[in-house]
């Protein structure tokens, strides 16, 4: 019965060390999310930006472009 018990309670120890590894997972998972969720903010921003500038670049050379034939 002893050795029952001891078989026992190293079970339960090893399935609180996998409760406790569980909830380090979920808490880096959701960190993880978080941190995907930021650089994607991020990224979509910088994409808007480099939008902005390619524009303002095609519309400098077009001004360019007519004052070298308007002139």
């Amino acid at each position: 019965m002893q050795a029952f018990e001891l078989e026992l309670k190293r079970l339960e120890s090893r399935l609180d060390e996998l409760v406790g590894v569980c909830q380090q997972l979920k808490e880096e998972n959701r960190s993880l999310k978080q941190r995907q969720d930021s650089l994607m903010a991020d990224r979509a921003n910088l994409l808007q930006k480099n939008e902005q500038v390619r524009a303002r670049v095609e519309a400098m050379i077009g001004r360019l472009k007519a004052m070298e034939t308007g002139g």
